[in-house]
């Protein structure tokens, strides 16, 4: 069955999504101008010469930039519709559309990003640069350079000061001519680190004394101003030149002498003085036209952004003209194609680009399902006649016929195989046959081809003659049910086993028995009494047929089972009146019953379960007695797990035999005075009630036997309250529960 799309299917394709109208472009536009008009209004009510924050200009610059890109991808997709509008194709200039937006957005989402980035990075440059931080490293690295001239100043200034109190003191010792005077003078001048001095007194044109290495006129350097701030009282007068620190002080040589003294340092720090003087001016002269530099850079950010976008869409418009022409041939064989024309076909391209290789591809295409539709059909026909003939012959086949994938999913199946698994109306086709069946699962899995498996089902389990045969498409299994010619088999063995081995024994026991009586009571008296063998060997004779009186019961009880009589019990008083019976006979062993209100009930055999628990009881006491030391408990525990009921009983005793799988065959026994048929006998009870018994370690030692019922199969079987109830039950009932 095939489906094929008209042109008025394409053409009258309903739109999808956001549609934009004449009213979104205008609310757009009127977006963007309120906008630019809030931004004006911020810039001119700042003030003119302090940056604003980067945030803000971020915030404007995004603002203005985010409507401006939509006004032009707007403006191109009105361009591309009406191009579209002249086309043969239809779609409403959907591609034009979509490039332009595609292109756009390719373009604009990154521009933004990097504006963003470009504007805040240079915002937060500048702003440092801006900042009362910058402000001071600049004026503080002029300050610096004039505290270093300054402290030199004041060096100079006071070691003229102490060299003034020497040289006095020198020209008390001698005249100024005098050489010791000279000598002495010039070596105050080198260990204080000075380069020059002088002494002048007012009113002489010569120095007093001089020491001028540099050949400076030093007599100049000391003016009448200098001199008349002495005579008025300063202590000192401090001298700054472009390369020298000098001062001048009054020297006690007579009236109005004084001490000149300098020295000479590098020319560079006044070189970076008045550099220092002049970055702190400049600085000033670029903070005041911080603002005006901000938003010219914002602007250029702005402008240029909205021409890259431009430029995306004006190639978006010429890229889609570019791709409709061909798309306009796929388009028209397409709808040849989609009426059903299949001889539909491109015209060979020109270009070696992706769209002639769609073409190409395009015409393979077709040609491949002319191809294909026709071999299809022919198929089609041939199995549609050979799954009419399967179907015909597997419904007529009693036997269970099953198909699985590769995959493990049921493919095909007959009623009956849908009968012997019991899937009720949910069939069997594309379930997977683990879920239907895990046995059958695991065979197909195992590798065999012919087994008898036994399939749990929800109302009874089937025993199965399963074979398999393996192809490639899957493994096809085939199988009959055998489940009542396997238990008829079985039970007529082992009933017959029986039957033979009570016939051959009972019918001594009894002259056995009564001999043995009857030389008790005869000859017992006449016997010496310190002889006690005669009266120890006939004990033993009763004693002994006592035991294979029991034996023959057993075998009679296994061979003569009777038919279960159904009807809903409570398996806490089954299980209270199984333990009360050993409970009363072993009091050394501690019995324990463990159970939920009021405890789950369950439709059987109250006899015949009770006989179960009775024996499973039986063993537990006997693997505990023949332990020697250790605790001597026996704990049931009754409970339900979702659908199912169990009783689970653990005993501390030696626990499970090493050939532990055979314990439940009959005849099987690991105690020397066991018959082997307690085991058996509760295996069939639980198998004639759906269920199942499992042996398992128990942790510390010990053993834990569970049998396991299906309480929704067991209850289709229910006889009702008119069942009859085995003699005695009701009042031993009765009684456990008022002991207890």
């Amino acid at each position: 069955m095939t489906a094929s799309l008209t042109p008025s299917m394409i053409e009258d394709e309903p739109r999808r999504g956001f549609t934009v109208t004449p009213a979104i472009e205008l609310l757009v536009f009127a977006i963007a101008v309120v906008i630019a008009a809030t931004t004006y209004g911020v810039l001119e009510g700042g003030t003119s010469t302090q940056p604003m924050t980067p945030p803000l200009v971020a915030l404007l610059l995004v603002a203005n930039l985010v409507p401006g890109v939509g006004l032009l991808m707007l403006v191109g997709r009105r361009i591309a519709r009406r191009r579209a509008a002249r086309s043969p194709i239809g779609g409403n200039g959907q591609l034009h559309v979509r490039l332009v937006a595609i292109f756009s957005t390719v373009a604009a989402v990154p521009m933004i990003l990097v504006t963003i980035f470009a504007s805040v990075l240079f915002q937060y440059g500048v702003q440092f640069w801006y900042s009362d931080r910058a402000r001071g490293m600049l004026e503080n690295a002029s300050s610096l350079v004039r505290e270093n001239v300054q402290q030199e100043l004041n060096r100079v200034d006071g070691e003229t000061r102490a060299m003034a109190v020497d040289v006095s003191n020198l020209l008390r010792e001698g005249p100024i001519d005098a050489p010791r005077f000279a000598q002495g003078f010039g070596l105050q001048l080198y260990r204080r680190n000075l380069s020059e001095a002088v002494i002048v007194r007012r009113g002489d044109a010569n120095p007093l004394a001089l020491v001028n290495p540099y050949d400076r006129p030093l007599n100049r350097v000391v003016t009448e101003a200098m001199m008349n701030r002495i005579d008025t009282g300063e202590p000192s007068v401090t001298v700054q030149s472009r390369d020298r620190a000098g001062a001048l002080v009054p020297l006690d040589y007579g009236p109005h002498t004084y001490l000149y003294t300098a020295r000479v340092f590098d020319e560079t720090i006044a070189t970076q003085l008045r550099r220092g003087d002049q970055i702190v001016a400049d600085y000033r002269a670029l903070q005041s036209r911080s603002k005006t530099l901000q938003l010219r850079f914002n602007a250029a950010l702005l402008i240029v952004s909205l021409l890259i976008v431009g430029i995306a869409v004006w190639i978006a418009l010429a890229v889609a003209d570019r791709l409709v022409r061909p798309v306009g041939d796929l388009v028209a064989a397409a709808r040849r194609v989609a009426d059903g024309d299949l001889t539909a076909r491109v015209p060979d391209p020109r270009s070696r680009d992706e769209v002639g290789t769609l073409a190409r591809a395009f015409n393979q295409m077709t040609g491949r399902i002319e191809e294909q539709n026709t071999e299809l059909r022919t198929a089609n026909n041939q199995l549609d006649n050979r799954r009419a003939l399967i179907e015909a012959v597997m419904a007529g086949v009693s036997a269970g016929v099953v198909s699985v994938d590769p995959d493990g999913c049921v493919r095909i199946a007959n009623r009956s195989a849908t009968e012997l698994l019991g899937t009720g109306s949910d069939g069997l086709v594309d379930r997977p046959l683990a879920d239907v069946s895990p046995e059958l699962a695991s065979l197909v899995a195992s590798g065999e081809r012919e087994a008898i498996v036994q399939v749990a089902r929800a109302t009874d389990p089937r025993t199965l003659a399963v074979r398999i045969a393996r192809t490639d498409a899957g493994p096809i299994l085939t199988f009959d049910d055998i489940t009542q010619q396997v238990l008829d088999q079985r039970r007529a063995a082992w009933s017959d086993v029986a039957r033979r081995i009570a016939h051959e024994i009972k019918n001594p026991l009894t002259p056995i028995q009564l001999a043995a009586e009857r030389l008790q009571r005869r000859y017992g008296g006449k016997v010496d009494e310190g002889d006690p063998t005669f009266a120890r060997l006939t004990d033993t004779i009763v004693r002994q047929v006592g035991d294979l009186r029991r034996m023959v019961d057993e075998f009679s009880d296994f061979a003569r089972m009777p038919k279960p009589v159904f009807r809903e019990e409570l398996l806490v008083d089954i299980g209270r009146q199984a333990m009360f019976l050993h409970e009363v006979a072993h009091p050394t062993i501690r019995f324990v019953l463990e159970h939920d209100e009021p405890g789950p009930s369950l439709v059987c055999d109250r006899r015949q379960i009770g006989q179960a628990l009775t024996n499973i009881v039986k063993n537990a006491v006997e693997a505990i007695e023949a332990r020697d030391a250790g605790d001597r408990v026996i704990r049931m525990t009754i409970g339900e797990d979702g659908p199912r009921s169990y009783v689970a009983v653990a005993d501390t005793g030696v626990g499970l035999p090493a050939d532990r799988d055979r314990i439940v065959e009959p005849y099987m026994t690991t105690r020397a005075r066991g018959t082997g048929l307690g085991l058996a006998i509760v295996k069939k009870i639980a198998e004639e009630h759906h269920g199942t018994i499992t042996f398992s370690d128990r942790d510390g030692g010990g053993t834990v036997v569970t049998m396991t019922f299906d309480a929704a199969s067991l209850a289709a079987l229910d006889q009702g309250a008119n069942a009859p109830e085995p003699a005695g039950e009701g009042q031993l009932a009765a009684l456990i529960r008022n002991r207890n």
